[in-house]
This record gives structure tokens, sequence and C-alpha cells, in this order.
């Protein structure tokens, strides 16, 4: 099992109000320069939101949801401080109620 860390907020604010893909964007950059591999994604509607120990989470948080989710607890650190208005945490997975740490309940169009 791995920990993964997270920045949540609504998807509005996280992908049209905020400079996300601006910030993703330049983070990508950085980790080719220094040939790191990518340890974040950004997902609409993130599935772990449906397991049963994140419905408080889910209920705190404008739907539909978007997640910046990382293996990188600095990175989402950074996050927080630069976005502010995000929910910041961490869970484990894949777990019985977490298969997949990545899953979106959108479907690809």
């Amino acid at each position: 099992m791995k920990t993964y860390y997270y920045a949540l907020a609504s998807q509005k604010f996280l992908v049209q109000e905020e400079p996300t893909a601006e910030v993703l964007k330049e983070r990508t950059r950085y980790y080719h320069e220094q040939e790191k591999e990518i340890d974040f994604w950004l997902v609409n509607q993130p599935a772990f939101l449906e397991s049963p120990e994140m419905a408080e989470l889910k209920a705190q948080c404008p739907q539909p949801a978007a997640a910046i989710i990382s293996t990188n607890a600095q990175f989402i650190t950074w996050l927080k401080l630069r976005l502010e208005y995000v929910i910041t945490g961490e869970f484990q997975a894949p777990s019985q109620t977490i298969s997949d740490p990545l899953a979106s309940l959108t479907s690809v169009s």
C-alpha cells in the first residue's frame, strides 16, 4: 500500500478559476528537466471520495469535485499554500475501499 496525498476543491474552482493547468504544466516541465518521474495527477470527480471513510470529506467539498493527487506530500503542502481554498489530506491505497487511487467517476469521451 502507498500513501497518496490530495488537494481537493470544487471542479469549478480547481479547473476554471485557478491557474491550475499552468501550475501543473510548469511542474511537469521541471520534472522533465530533473529527469524525475511524474508523481501527481489531476482527477475530476475522484472516486476515492465514494469510500465510506471519506463521506465527511465529500460532504465538505462542493460537487462536482476535483483533486490533485500525489505521492509527494511536500508538493501538496505547496499547492495548499498556493491555492489556499483547497482541502488537503491523505489516504492509503490500494485498500478494500479504495482500489484505484486515481480512479474518476467521469467517463472519458
